[in-house]
C-alpha cells in the first residue's frame, strides 16, 4: 500500500433492498430472495441461504497437538476431519460461551484460556452465515457423570489428536478440507509463529 491509501479492511454497508421474502424455510437455513440496489449497477436479486451463525474450536493441549474430530456430512458425501463446532441456536448467548459449550459436548474438554483465532464467512455468495474460529488452551477433561449424550452424526465420533505442524499440513495437502479446520489450522500456525502476538481477546467485536 502507498501513503494516502484506505486501508485494506472488510466494510459493511445497508443497501437499501426493496423486496426480501422466504422461499423455503427449513429446521435450521431458510432460503432468502431479496433484491438490492447496487447504485450505478442496478437492481440485482439474489437468492441465499440465511444462517444463525457458527462457532468452532481449535483446541491446543500442553504437546503441541490439536484435536481432530471425524464426522458424516451428507451435502458432501464425506466423513470429514473437523475441530469442535456447533451453530450460534441460543438466542443472546455470548460466542465464547457457545464455543464452551461445543467445546465440551463434541470433545469432552474444558479450556482455562481463550482467545479469537479467526472471523470469516463460509460462502459470502451464498449465504450470510459468519463463523468465529477460537483457540482453546490450558485443557481439562469434562467429568464422566458431567458428559454429553452425542446422537445422529455425533453418535461414535473418531477423534485424533495431531500436532499442529502436522495438521497444517494435512490441510496443504488436500487430506482435509473442512472449512472451520482449513481457516483455523492455518491461522494458529501463523499467529504461533508470532508468539500468539496476533491473538484477539475472547470477546472482540464481531461481524454481527
Amino acid at each position: 500500500m502507498t501513503a494516502g491509501e484506505p486501508p485494506v479492511a472488510d466494510e459493511p454497508v445497508a443497501l437499501p433492498v426493496s423486496e426480501s421474502r422466504v422461499l423455503h424455510e427449513g429446521r435450521v437455513l431458510d432460503l432468502v430472495s431479496e433484491t438490492v440496489d447496487l447504485g450505478v449497477g442496478g437492481r440485482v436479486t439474489r437468492e441465499f441461504v440465511r444462517h444463525p451463525g457458527a462457532v468452532a474450536v481449535v483446541a491446543l493441549d500442553e504437546q503441541g497437538r490439536v484435536l481432530l474430530l471425524r464426522q458424516y456430512r451428507h451435502p458432501v458425501r464425506a466423513y470429514l476431519w473437523e475441530v469442535p463446532a456447533g451453530l450460534l441456536d441460543v438466542p443472546g448467548e455470548p460466542l465464547v460461551d457457545a464455543a464452551r459449550r461445543e467445546l465440551a459436548e463434541e470433545a469432552d474438554l474444558t479450556a482455562g484460556r481463550w482467545d479469537t483465532l479467526v472471523d470469516y464467512y463460509t460462502s459470502p455468495g451464498g449465504s450470510d452465515e459468519a463463523l468465529r474460529v477460537f483457540l482453546a488452551r490450558d485443557l481439562a477433561d469434562v467429568p464422566e457423570d458431567a458428559r454429553h449424550t452425542r446422537s445422529e452424526e455425533e453418535l461414535g465420533m473418531r477423534t485424533a489428536w495431531v500436532p499442529l505442524r502436522d495438521a497444517v499440513q494435512l490441510v496443504l495437502g488436500g487430506a482435509v478440507h473442512n472449512p472451520s479446520a482449513v481457516a483455523g489450522l492455518l491461522a494458529a500456525q501463523a499467529a504461533q509463529a508470532q508468539g500468539w502476538a496476533p491473538l484477539r481477546p475472547a470477546d472482540a467485536a464481531w461481524v454481527r
